[in-house]
């Protein structure tokens, strides 16, 4: 018995096409496109900016400042940057009627380190250090605006950060990936750095220079530590998965995760990302 194909009408001839067509969009979306030129870095919100702040809630002077890079910060106002905020509270002002609650040892410590490469020799609040290479007093706002569009011009490396919550509740993993480093130093030390950092705190100021005030910031310095080591000549520089406790007393929805390449001697950063945790 023969078998009876049946024919192919011109209208099943168009939804086969249609099909097949939609199939290989589909696909094309999926499969990736291995030889594809990598978009710009950090496209769709611009170049980051590590932007710095060394402050303190017993400096009369500081308050301005710290509203200044917060606004920075939520509003993002320099074409072609993003603006990652870092502001570590210095503890030399704790001895003068209030306690920080966000003051540490190493904040100064880091500030003191600036003072040596950057040459003024002289830590003082409110100070700003933009990509670990321009500092200036934290308040003036058409020189942050100037020095951050400079910074974004420059060369920089591309830097990838994610976040993985671990099965208990306040532990996770950090992911960092640095591609080929761009315009590193000759005899320098790449460093990759790991920060964590909470936005929206606020303190009710009793006594000292402050006292009355209610002070808001920008995100805040939780945790600052040294991952590794980027290698200079390999096109991926760097990747490692690291683990990270979440303070029970830290907010969550408000924390971010900060990875970027700093020289050790010249302190010059050369690429960040920024991502935000997420339980």
């Amino acid at each position: 018995m023969n078998r009876v194909i049946p024919a192919i009408t011109s209208f099943s001839f168009e939804i086969v096409s249609f099909l097949a067509l939609a199939f290989a969009v589909v696909f094309s979306l999926i499969e990736p496109h291995r030889n594809a030129t990598p978009p710009p870095l950090n496209a769709q919100t611009g170049v980051p900016v590590v932007v710095e702040l060394f402050t303190s809630e017993g400096c009369s002077s500081c308050p301005p400042a710290d509203a200044l890079l917060a606004r920075y910060e939520s509003q993002q106002p320099v074409a072609n940057a993003q603006i990652i905020a870092l502001e570590e509270h210095v503890d030399y002002w704790d001895e003068l009627g209030w306690v920080d609650p966000f003051s540490g040892r190493e904040w100064t410590n880091r500030q003191a380190e600036y003072a040596t490469s950057l040459g003024n020799g002289n830590p003082y609040t409110p100070q700003m250090v933009v990509d670990g290479q321009t500092e200036f007093v934290g308040s003036r706002e058409s020189q942050v605006r100037q020095v951050i569009a400079r910074a974004a011009s420059q060369p920089k490396t591309r830097v990838s950060v994610g976040f993985r919550a671990g099965e208990k509740s306040g532990a996770g993993t950090v992911q960092i990936v640095v591609d080929k480093l761009a315009s590193s130093s000759p005899r320098d030390e790449p460093e990759v750095w790991l920060a964590i950092t909470e936005a929206d705190l606020h303190s009710e100021v009793k006594r000292g220079e402050n006292a009355g005030r209610a002070l808001g910031h920008a995100s805040i310095v939780r945790v600052l530590r040294k991952v590794g080591t980027a290698q200079e000549d390999a096109d991926v520089a760097f990747s490692q998965s690291s683990p990270i406790k979440l303070d029970s007393r830290w907010n969550i929805p408000n924390l971010h995760a900060v990875a970027f390449v700093q020289e050790r001697k010249s302190r010059r950063i050369l690429g960040a990302a920024i991502v935000g945790i997420r339980p």
